[in-house]
């Protein structure tokens, strides 16, 4: 009989905070199943940005407490992955000996560990540090030198650092709710690791996550990532240009852009209508063009793209990818915006949909808006150091009663 465990993560953006707990296979991590999913709003945070302490507590409880419910487990520690305008990507370089005439692990890792060490960085945190390549005594671009014959070792990596004091009281917030963060895994690289395929990454490939409040732009070649970029400009920006334009509120804008817009109407040839604002609030009585609706999100969007092509430029890869721009998120599926992009970037597109595994289908979860907390939980059970063992673990008990006593005195 195979042995399973549960993993659990938590996915935080500036509209919405989603809970997975998720069941794999000890003996096969690719079997694996959704026990459920938690969504509670986010209303305490921009950017990445906590506004109000309680008010996110309030919601990140919330979210925890629909998975906990449903899927009848007890969280106790999680796998954290957000999106933040403070993420930052560097690279670094550094020369190491190699003790012994073949290079093993532990000189792959001194080596990242002082690539890590070898940059200030002050009033920030590294969280992550990815080898680009190795060089080899003269040998460039290795991926792997692991085994190889070398008397040095040079490592090429992009560290992703953070502002400490934002990083800081998201750690606060989740510890004032009982649970223990094991690992934070950025958005900016969890959705293209899980997203492009190897084939994708071995040639030119840009990764572009529209998210609420920023866009991130991540461009993988040769198996690593090449180019990493935040834009703080997102679908929110859409949205306060309607509710601006269309003298509305922000709620109703939202409404409006979800279920009538069209982006590029004006290039079409098509029979304009009105939307009745009336529909979305009972104290706003006029209408308003969808042709409008359309030119006011066309311009926010293709302002959008023209930044996503700056970064592509600085990158020496304007219009210039073989394997196409990967387009990820909920936004992403406003009707005609893959058009609007393949426009404007000069590159062909399309939308990235979970539909590999039927348990993700199953579950309400194929939907390029999961496609960063799917990464995390799949990266999770594949480097995990959880032992499949029996155990007790007395600090995991003691919080949970603490918990559970939280939850029922008021």
């Amino acid at each position: 009989m195979s042995h399973e465990w549960t993993i659990t993560s938590i996915d935080i953006w500036s509209s919405k905070i989603r809970t997975v707990i998720w069941r794999f296979d000890a003996e096969n991590s690719s079997d694996f199943h959704v026990l459920w999913v938690g969504i509670a709003s986010s209303n305490a945070i921009r950017k990445g940005n906590i506004l109000d302490m309680e008010e996110f507590k309030n919601n990140l409880d919330k979210s925890l407490e629909e998975a906990e419910r449903m899927a009848w487990e007890q969280v106790s520690w999680v796998y954290l992955s957000f999106n933040s305008s403070s993420f930052e990507v560097i690279k670094s370089k550094w020369v190491i000996a190699v003790w012994s005439s073949e290079i093993t692990h532990d000189d792959v890792d001194r080596a990242l560990e002082m690539a890590r060490n070898g940059v200030e960085l002050p009033n920030r945190e590294i969280l992550k540090v990815f080898p680009e390549y190795f060089v080899v005594d003269l040998e460039d671009w290795v991926k792997n030198p692991v085994w190889m014959s070398a008397r040095k070792l040079e490592v090429v990596a992009n560290i992703f650092s953070m502002n400490v004091n934002v990083l800081n009281n998201i750690r606060k917030a989740v510890a004032d709710v009982w649970i223990e963060i094991y690992d934070i895994y950025p958005n900016l690289i969890a959705s293209p690791e899980w997203v492009l395929t190897k084939r994708q990454k071995e040639l030119w490939v840009v990764c572009i996550d529209l998210w609420a409040s920023t866009t991130w732009v991540t461009i993988y070649e040769e198996w690593v990532l090449k180019y990493a970029s935040v834009i703080p400009f997102g679908s929110a920006n859409v949205t306060n240009d309607i509710a601006l334009w269309v003298r509305t509120s922000i709620d109703t804008a939202e409404k409006m852009k979800l279920d009538y817009l069209e982006l590029g109407l004006e290039k079409k040839w098509v029979i304009d209508e009105e939307v009745d604002l009336y529909r979305f609030n009972q104290n706003e009585e006029w209408k308003v063009s969808k042709l409008y609706l359309s030119q006011i999100a066309t311009a926010r969007y293709e302002e959008i793209l023209f930044f996503i092509k700056d970064e592509l430029r600085k990158a020496w890869r304007d219009w210039l990818l073989p394997e196409w721009a990967i387009l990820v998120w909920w936004w992403v599926k406003a009707r005609w915006f893959v058009e609007l992009t393949k426009e404007v970037l000069r590159l062909p597109a399309f939308i990235w949909i979970p539909v590999e595994k039927e348990t993700l289908t199953d579950t309400s979860i194929s939907d390029p808006v999961f496609a960063s907390v799917v990464w995390t939980l799949v990266l999770a059970n594949k480097y995990s150091a959880i032992s499949s063992g029996i155990s007790i673990n007395f600090s995991w008990i003691f919080s949970s009663i603490m918990k559970v006593f939280k939850k029922i005195i008021p």
